[in-house]
């Protein structure tokens, strides 16, 4: 298997690949583990719920989509390569509220075939308590 990648490769994968709109949440790996890679969505006003109750959160969309993403680049750094891929099926749980700011996420394979592949995603608020984690499975398309 080849070489785990940095987070320059990561970013630069997620600067290449995504829509416009997935690149507007601004996500950037910070740290590449053997079984795990750290991102941040930083603080965006556009990413949060505004007025009555419930404003001044971060938005369940943008947390899903946010999952699904960081999923994907998870994948090809912790396999060493790209592999086109599709989601077959994401599950969020949302815990409790995060605080409009930076949202750090977390994401661990939990298996890595040849034909598929699910991993975890966890959001905490910088220093915070989990608030949210996504469970995400993806078939790989170039098999």
């Amino acid at each position: 298997m080849a070489e785990i990648w940095t987070t320059d490769e990561v970013n630069r994968l997620h600067d290449e690949v995504f829509a416009p709109w997935i690149r507007a949440l601004g996500l950037r790996a910070v740290a590449v583990e053997p079984e795990r890679v750290h991102f941040v969505m930083p603080a965006n006003a556009d990413l949060s719920r505004r007025g009555g109750e419930g404003g001044g959160v971060v938005c369940g969309q943008a947390l899903a989509s946010a999952a699904d993403t960081c999923s994907v680049l998870s994948l090809a750094a912790l396999n060493g390569v790209f592999r086109p891929c599709t989601t077959v099926d994401l599950s969020t749980h949302f815990l409790r509220p995060l605080p409009e700011g930076d949202v750090e996420i977390t994401v661990m394979p939990l298996s890595r075939g040849r034909r598929m592949a699910t991993v975890r995603a966890e959001f905490r608020a910088p220093g915070g308590k989990l608030a949210a984690t996504a469970t995400a499975a993806f078939a790989f398309l170039d098999v």
